[in-house]
């Protein structure tokens, strides 16, 4: 399972620098929890959370990122923003990358500013 999320990290990591983001960190871990993608969009510092989901029994992978979830990555970007402090007066964006259904074939979805801090 590991591999299967690295193996989507780094999709969703081209996918974005494709479209321009610049990779800054990723999976930069606290005891918070882990930032699986840390990019930079123009002078936006953006999170990036990546989901995978195969069936949507449960729902899509984007709802998978619950609100405690969020309350987590929120705490972890604070700790990277602090431990980076040339980027701390930037603005900041939440972003979900979701692909569902199977591996080999699974859709991507790209929800920017998917949600905010408090």
């Amino acid at each position: 399972m590991r591999a299967a999320g690295a193996a989507f990290e780094q999709r969703a990591c081209k996918e974005l620098e494709r479209a321009g983001l610049k990779l800054l960190d990723r999976n930069y871990t606290t005891r918070y929890g882990e930032l699986d993608l840390v990019m930079r969009d123009g002078e936006t510092v953006v999170f990036v959370e990546v989901r995978h989901r195969l069936h949507a029994s449960h729902g899509d992978a984007a709802a998978s990122v619950t609100a405690s979830k969020q309350t987590r990555l929120i705490n972890t970007a604070q700790l990277w923003l602090a431990a980076h402090r040339q980027h701390a007066q930037r603005a900041c964006r939440f972003d979900v990358v979701s692909y569902d259904g199977p591996v080999d074939s699974a859709r991507m979805t790209w929800l920017k500013g998917a949600f905010e801090a408090a």
